[in-house]
């Protein structure tokens, strides 16, 4: 095609009728995800969009395996070195422009007036679902694997692509929440329901679906910048954010700052006009970054997961369970102790077997976590020994296990013994 942008992570085929089909297909990969490579590519194709001659675009998957997975989480955590790296005054900034990449490439994407729809056979997760809410029209496939969701938040992030204002703004505050907040996944007739799909389809008939929809001579411009726009829930918004930032802080006990984070972009983005709205967003998301609570919960539960499931097939060390076991004698969160310090295990966040739970002390944890906080008690003191002596043992073991088997060691030590995933781990890199 004359003047289109050169694209790897990205192809385009061009119909006889004028529609240009975007494919998003990954060379090497088994499933797309955002890398820093794709969101440059989606940026220039956005760039040239305008000024083509094409009657419209059909964003599909070259996978069979779904399409879109979201962010690469791997290349998350060299950003976050890379930001931590610059000078403290900076470090904003550096990390907004990183981030805001993808939030610009989607925006140019939905305004470039040409009609977009997106054709979904699979998971859209993440950075995949916020692509497919910068179109037009959605089409889904009625099939269980294929659904939207934004699980940023289960890995101590908000969704950075817009998916904060999107969201809310299609299917309206409530019905949003959830997804944004606990990972819930929308699917087949849900999706049609709730109003984040156009038309469910049998698979194998999307493409052709959204094909025909462009085809159709559409108005090229989402509902939010359309004159006659009007938000949805607007009388119940601020109820609505306020008994779930309640119900957050009694479920997390002020620990992880992620869902805080993107209650604060619902609340202060969704009554802004878009383009305000996304930066908005993007400005909460560049200090969610640099949170330790990010960087850990990233490096156990996601790449610690891979590493596990790894091991696990090829042949798990034995030294890994030893080494997680050992630990978790040493921390003891089970077993017999004194009141003190098993309050402050449960305020702490740990997994402790005990019908009593913790109440928010109104406490939210801010550059230090909460047992390093102010006010010094005598149960923190506890707990800051455990948790040293632990760290100890820990580190005897360190040098018998390579970093894919810490980082497995750190997400056993989450997922089977009731460390609070906000910390991490201890094997990895300790409580630093």
């Amino acid at each position: 095609m004359p003047g289109a942008p050169e694209l790897k992570q990205f192809r385009t085929e061009r119909s006889s009728n004028g529609v240009l089909h975007l494919v998003f297909d990954m060379p090497g990969r088994s499933m797309n995800v955002f890398s820093n490579a794709a969101i440059e590519e989606l940026g220039r194709f956005a760039d040239w969009l305008p000024q083509s001659d094409v009657a419209g675009v059909v964003i599909r998957s070259g996978k069979a395996s779904a399409f879109c997975a979201g962010a690469d989480l791997a290349e998350l955590e060299t950003a976050y070195d890379m930001i931590m790296a610059a000078p403290a005054a900076e470090r904003d900034g550096v990390a907004f422009d990183h981030f805001f990449r993808l939030s610009q490439g989607l925006r140019k994407l939905e305004t470039a007036g040409k009609p977009v729809a997106v054709a979904i056979a699979g998971l859209a997760l993440g950075g995949g679902a916020e692509f497919a809410l910068a179109a037009h029209y959605r089409v889904i496939t009625d099939q269980p694997q294929s659904t939207f969701g934004l699980p940023e938040s289960l890995v101590g992030l908000l969704p950075g692509g817009g998916g904060t204002q999107r969201l809310p703004r299609l299917i309206g505050v409530e019905a949003a929440l959830p997804v944004l907040l606990d990972g819930a996944r929308i699917g087949g007739a849900a999706a049609i329901a709730v109003g984040l799909a156009d038309a469910l389809v049998a698979p194998g008939e999307e493409v052709a679906a959204a094909e025909r929809w462009v085809l159709s001579r559409p108005a090229a411009a989402q509902p939010w910048d359309r004159p006659d726009w009007r938000v949805k829930d607007a009388e119940g918004f601020a109820a609505q954010i306020g008994q779930r930032r309640a119900s957050v802080l009694a479920e997390t006990l002020g620990h992880y700052p992620a869902p805080l984070a993107i209650l604060n972009c619902v609340e202060q983005g969704f009554p802004q006009a878009f383009d305000d709205a996304i930066r908005t967003e993007m400005k909460i998301f560049a200090k969610l970054i640099q949170r330790r609570e990010a960087r850990n919960m990233i490096r156990t539960l996601f790449l610690g997961r891979l590493d596990y499931e790894r091991l696990k097939k090829n042949g798990m060390d034995p030294k890994v369970v030893d080494a997680v076991a050992a630990v978790s004698r040493v921390l003891g969160v089970q077993s017999g102790r004194g009141e003190e310090l098993s309050q402050s295990f449960v305020r702490a966040g740990f997994r402790v077997d005990q019908t009593q739970k913790s109440v928010f002390d109104g406490r939210i944890s801010g550059s230090s976590y909460w047992f390093d906080d102010e006010p010094k008690t005598w149960g923190k003191q506890l707990l800051r020994t455990r948790l040293a002596e632990a760290e100890d043992a820990a580190a005897g073991w360190r040098s018998q296990l390579d970093e894919p088997e810490r980082r497995a060691a750190d997400y056993l030590l989450v997922t089977k013994e009731g460390f609070p995933a906000y910390l991490g781990g201890l094997f990895a890199a300790g409580l630093g």
